[in-house]
This record gives structure tokens, C-alpha cells and sequence, in this order.
């Protein structure tokens, strides 16, 4: 279930991406790599230092970094990305919900000191708020 976004879990989602946005490329590049052997397996090195986990963890986190600045409407701001995603590359909306879960996991691990407890709150109340808005089509 999905609670809707308070002004604290915005304004928390903003801060702390003011924070970790310098790291964004490493973030998303290990929170790919945790997907990999299920989701990539098309691509011949799975790395974490591969070219295409790199690149599709920058393109993953460029989205995250817009969608921070559209968290007001997440459903009108999210439109172009929810109709790639479900229209040209068919992404099943459960990979949101795992990817979510993954970046929460990397943003704990590299950012233990920043990554309060009410912090992780706020952030998968956001992340999972992004992953709903990816799946509107769907349902």
C-alpha cells in the first residue's frame, strides 16, 4: 500500500537527493548491478563496472533526479517515462518495486550516517510512490 506523500516526505526526498546526487551514477550503477542476473541477462558482462550497467544506472538515476523535481505530480510528471517503459520496453511493475527496494538498500549502505531511520521512511515512501506512478498503466 501506498500512503500519499506528505510535505515532510517531499521536502526529506529533496534534501537528501541535494545530499547523495554527486554519487548518483555509483548508486545506480550498484543498485542495476543487484538486478542483473534476472533483468540483464542479455548483456554479456553483468559487472558492476561494466559499460552498460553504468550507463543504464546514470540513465535510472537522471530519472530519479527529474522525478525529485516533479514530485509534486508524480502522475503528470512521470507520464513520458511510464509510457516508455510500459509501452516500447514492456517492464513488468513489479522491477519498480524491486528496483526500489535496491536503491534503498545502496543509499543505506554508501550514506549510513545521513540514511536515518526517517529517512529510509520518507525515501521508499517516494520510491515506492515513483514505482506506482510507473505502473498506473497497467492497471
Amino acid at each position: 500500500m501506498t500512503f500519499p506523500l506528505t510535505a515532510k516526505d517531499k521536502e526529506t526526498a529533496r534534501t537528501f537527493w541535494a545530499k547523495i546526487s554527486a554519487s548518483a551514477g555509483d548508486i545506480g550503477r550498484d543498485a542495476i548491478s543487484r538486478l542483473k542476473t534476472y533483468y540483464f541477462s542479455h548483456w554479456k558482462d553483468l559487472s558492476p563496472r561494466s559499460a552498460p550497467v553504468k550507463k543504464h544506472g546514470a540513465t535510472v538515476m537522471a530519472g530519479d533526479a527529474d522525478t525529485v523535481a516533479k514530485i509534486d505530480d508524480l502522475r503528470a510528471g512521470l507520464l513520458s517515462l511510464r509510457e516508455l517503459h510500459t509501452s516500447a520496453l514492456r517492464v513488468s511493475p513489479a522491477n519498480f518495486k524491486v528496483l526500489s527496494h535496491n536503491i534503498l538498500v545502496v543509499l543505506a549502505t554508501m550514506f549510513p550516517r545521513d540514511f536515518t531511520p526517517e529517512t529510509h521512511v520518507d525515501m521508499d515512501k517516494f520510491l515506492s510512490a515513483v514505482a506506482l506512478a510507473l505502473s498506473e498503466k497497467y492497471r
